[in-house]
């Protein structure tokens, strides 16, 4: 009898210390079971000894469809549940009773809510490429990282957050955002949005600013001394002073709605884009290290890259271009040139025309490259006058057309300009033979000079023209 009730005593103690803990979904169990925290095969219950003293779980690409039981990972601080394709099969994560978690990453999961206000300790949490349509984050005074991104959220308080360096919560729809508590912000990621103001005076910090795809129509940025990457596309701002901001790097500014845009004080910028908008002037002389210049789209006369000799990329389509400079001497590491859509350009001046022709080939019909265009849309004196051929034009005076006759050898590279009676360059059009039909229809009334120039920029003949 004694004997029994021994066996019984120990029978008795051993199932109060072998508790177990309901693992309903048998994928995170296999996962268990892998990494050594059960055995066999998934039977819907794990040891619960053997999963409380856990302090990391890495369920990322998984795709467990049910996290019940993670409730007893007392020691849990690191837990990663996310889906890198965005296809995540969590719905729901109750993580109330891991007190301990610093780490959380949730993301690519149809998640609704997250409930977090236990989790004080969090420093890092992501939970982006969710459906969540609201996040509290109050009680999180500890976070360093949030990026909350690609939800449905329509507000986002972090107030709280005093100790943030890193925030995205972009692709949202936010129509305000206050960060004048996140003093410690370095990096932040606040577009698209609705917003229509955002000040960011406090932030000192911040090394990267991402505000574009908003409803901004000012932004100051005169604090932020340290910025090195700032994107304010696709807003309505009307004016951008980033005169104190000499440590930018790469600058995204367009589409808006700048008429100037000032960066002589930007000397380190590498990446320029200002694309889609009314700036009528851009000078980028001071900008030595550019290595991209995306400027299409706006209403400049002329371009001079000569000094920015570590240039990639240009694109300078859709502009009223009538002069640009690109002789920078280093033409050969530029991959990527657009000139389209300037009618009132002829002339590109390059280093190296053959090389210009060879490898450049997105411009206009009337444009040409030479290695000294000797800037012919300011003024017809600055070209060398030879007058080496004879022509005249008939008829003169004429009300649409007219045609010019050529006396002499026609060699390759000559071309007829005509200018008007201040000097600027109106028209250009290749010569192939001896007569030279040009349609003046789309001119005013006027006198006009008609001038034949070959590829060295010198003045085979020079005529006058009259439209009635």
């Amino acid at each position: 009898m004694k004997k029994i009730l021994t066996v019984l005593t120990l029978f008795i103690t051993s199932i109060g210390f072998s508790q177990y803990t309901s693992i309903p979904d048998p994928v995170f169990e296999q996962v268990l079971i892998d990494l050594g925290y059960d055995t066999g095969v998934p039977d819907g219950t794990v040891l619960t000894s053997n999963i409380s003293v856990v302090d990391s779980l890495n369920l990322s690409d998984i795709l467990v469809t049910d996290l019940t039981g993670i409730e007893d990972f007392d020691s849990l601080r690191y837990l990663n549940c996310s889906s890198t394709f965005v296809s995540g099969l969590l719905t729901s994560l109750d993580v109330s009773n891991n007190t301990s978690l610093t780490h959380l990453e949730c993301f690519g999961n149809p998640l609704t809510s997250l409930d977090v206000s236990n989790n004080t300790s969090l420093t890092y949490l992501k939970c982006g490429y969710d459906s969540l349509t609201s996040l509290d984050v109050s009680n999180n005074t500890s976070l360093t990282y949030l990026k909350c991104n690609y939800n449905s959220l329509t507000s986002l308080d972090v107030s709280n957050n005093t100790s943030l360096t890193y925030l995205d919560c972009g692709f949202n729809s936010l129509t305000s955002l206050d960060v004048s508590n996140n003093t410690s912000l370095t990096q932040l990621f606040c577009g698209p949005n609705q917003l229509t103001s955002l000040d960011v005076s406090n932030n000192t910090s911040l090394t990267q600013l991402f505000c574009g795809q908003n409803q901004l129509t000012s932004l100051d940025v005169s604090n932020n001394t340290s910025l090195t990457r700032l994107i304010c596309n696709y807003n309505s701002l009307t004016s951008l002073d980033v005169s104190n901001n000499t440590s930018l790097t790469q600058l995204f500014c367009g589409p808006n709605q700048l008429t100037s845009l000032d960066v002589s004080n930007n000397t380190s910028l590498t990446h320029l884009e200002c694309f889609g908008s009314p700036l009528t002037s851009l000078d980028v002389s001071n900008n030595t290290s550019l290595t991209y210049l995306s400027c299409f789209g706006n209403q400049l006369t002329s371009l001079d890259v000569s000094n920015n000799t570590s240039l990639t990329h240009v694109n300078c389509s859709s502009n009223l271009l009538e002069c640009l400079n690109i002789k920078n001497g280093n033409n050969s590491i530029i991959t990527l040139f657009d000139c389209t859509d300037n009618p009132n350009l002829s002339c590109i001046e390059v280093e190296n025309r053959t090389y210009s022709i060879q490898n450049w080939t997105d411009i206009d019909s009337q444009q040409y490259f030479s290695s000294n265009c000797d800037n012919p849309c300011s003024s017809i004196l600055g070209l060398t006058e030879v007058t080496s051929k004879s022509t005249f034009l008939f008829p003169n005076p004429t009300d649409n057309t007219t045609l010019l006759k050529i006396d002499g050898i026609i060699t390759d590279n000559l071309r007829v300009h005509v200018f008007n009676t201040l000097g600027q360059h109106v028209m250009s059009v290749p010569v192939s033979s001896s007569s030279v039909n040009l349609d003046i229809n789309t001119l005013g009334k006027g006198t006009y000079i008609v001038k034949l120039i070959d590829d060295n920029n010198s003045v085979m003949s020079t005529e006058r023209l009259v439209k009635y």
